[in-house]
């Protein structure tokens, strides 16, 4: 009954997800412009540290545009929780058995679904940006592209529950999700920035994600996998893991 109910809201998610084309439009093309446009203009202004040659931004920009691909449906996805509420739908869940539960799990698994088809979508653009990963770097990236959709769609989740308002959710979710992934990597090498910047990026756990995901992208066919996979993997999977337990502590409050 619960996995039923879960499946269902999940299920849900996607099809208001498919049904709302200018929001697939927006999803997709914003990122991929973004990175397109972005990548382009600096071209090979930057000089990574510990590389003489300039290096292309459109390839080192990739994988910040997958990790924003995966931010973005997290932002699209939980909003909807503020919306049903509205709506009067939420509270008809949750008088049902396991109400609140099945809402948290279909939410994540909805939003997940979502995250990891977008992301491996634009990830079969990386021959554009001179990576060409092989069907063993495509298993290893569909499955830290999952953990990092659940982690970010719980954070969604946490700070969407309590509140009643979509602006002031968009409010909150620049003053969250936008440092974090400007402080992943995504936009700059940690390495020459300021020493303040490089202790804040040491301690996002996005960081982490995006240097799995550059390190798996820049891995050739024949060639090892990073040496710092399984640490970078270990330190998204217990914050997810995290995540998940906040926003399952904060549904069962009766409040």
């Amino acid at each position: 009954m619960f996995m039923q109910a879960s499946y269902s809201l999940a299920l849900r998610e996607v099809t208001r997800f498919l049904r709302q084309k200018n929001r697939v439009i927006g999803a997709m093309a914003t990122p991929v412009l973004f990175w397109f446009l972005l990548g382009s203009g600096v071209g090979r202004s930057l000089v990574a540290p510990g590389f003489r040659e300039r290096t292309d931004y459109l390839t080192y920009f990739f994988p910040g545009i997958v990790l924003l691909i995966i931010l973005f449906t997290a932002i699209f996805s939980t909003v909807s929780v503020i919306e049903d509420r509205r709506e009067g739908f939420l509270q008809g869940v949750l008088v049902a058995p396991d109400g609140r539960s099945a809402i948290l799990f279909g939410k994540l698994i909805g939003g997940t679904m979502l995250a990891v088809f977008q992301a491996i979508v634009v990830v079969l653009l990386a021959p554009y940006s001179d990576y060409h990963p092989d069907a063993r770097v495509l298993f290893y990236l569909l499955a830290i592209i999952a953990v990092l959709a659940v982690g970010l769609t719980a954070l969604g989740f946490l700070i969407a529950w309590p509140m009643d308002s979509t602006q002031g959710f968009h409010a909150l979710i620049n003053l969250f999700f936008v440092p974090l992934w400007f402080l992943s990597g995504a936009l700059f090498p940690p390495a020459g920035a300021a020493e303040w910047i490089r202790v804040l990026m040491r301690f996002n756990p996005l960081s982490y994600g995006h240097d799995a995901l550059a390190g798996l992208l820049a891995t050739r066919p024949g060639m090892p996998l990073p040496v710092d996979l399984s640490h970078d993997f270990s330190i998204v999977c217990a914050t997810t893991l995290l995540l998940v337990m906040a926003c399952a502590l904060q549904v069962s409050r009766r409040s």
